[in-house]
């Protein structure tokens, strides 16, 4: 079963250019099986998730997108943003009290190497975004992002690697053209939002790659000393 854990639409995404029916209705011509909508600091209210669902007779399930200290986290299982979330301990502090999810979203971000070819820069990259604090509380890290370039994929399929941590992947859809370039297989079916968190938990899921680009690391020629 094929999911887009990571999308955001307008107008509660700034930054978007997806209104909601155009997000689904593409994801479905595009094979996908449902969505989360996980905008920017902000949660929808069940009852519009439900009815957006209904009206397209589509999986789609409410989630966010936080900003906080140590990066942006996507949540699943809580619906209201609360001050504080901008720390890491704090998001997880609800997120667990509601029984819920995190994932931390495109890894690469602020924490690749500058000089990508140099293994020892790439290892010791790798070993300080390990030490992230966020990533102690969460259940994944998005191993493709659906607007990474290739290399920034690779670096966090590395890190996934380098943690032993499982991997998700979420188009980040803002736009049309971002839609269904990847999403997360799940091993067993989701038909709601407690399901796909017990699911996240279990880790029953891999990222899978729609567009076919090489997103796994070659990680015998970084060590070898091959250039990436």
């Amino acid at each position: 079963m094929l999911i887009d854990l990571h999308t955001h639409t307008r107008p509660l995404s700034w930054d978007s250019y997806l209104t909601p029916d155009d997000l689904i209705e593409r994801s479905k011509q595009a094979g996908l099986d449902g969505v989360c909508l996980s905008e920017h600091d902000y949660f929808w209210k069940p009852a519009d998730v439900a009815a957006l669902a209904k009206r397209h007779n589509f999986l789609v399930l409410p989630a966010g997108e936080i900003n906080t200290d140590d990066g942006h986290i996507l949540v699943y299982g809580i619906d209201t943003y609360v001050y504080g979330m901008h720390r890491s301990s704090e998001l997880a502090a609800h997120v667990r009290g509601a029984h819920g999810a995190m994932v931390a979203a495109h890894p690469y971000r602020r924490q690749m190497p500058w000089y990508q070819d140099s293994t020892q820069d790439y290892g010791d990259a790798l070993a300080r975004a390990a030490r992230n604090p966020a990533y102690q509380y969460c259940d994944a890290l998005e191993r493709i992002n659906g607007r990474g370039t290739v290399k920034e994929n690779q670096f966090s399929a590395a890190l996934c690697d380098h943690m032993g941590m499982p991997g998700t992947a979420g188009t980040d859809s803002h736009s049309r053209s971002d839609i269904g370039r990847c999403a997360t297989r799940f091993e067993r079916d989701v038909h709601d939002l407690d399901e796909l968190i017990s699911e996240l938990k279990a880790g029953r899921f891999a990222p899978e790659d729609l567009a076919g680009a090489p997103h796994r690391l070659d990680l015998t020629a970084l060590s070898s000393g091959e250039h990436l």
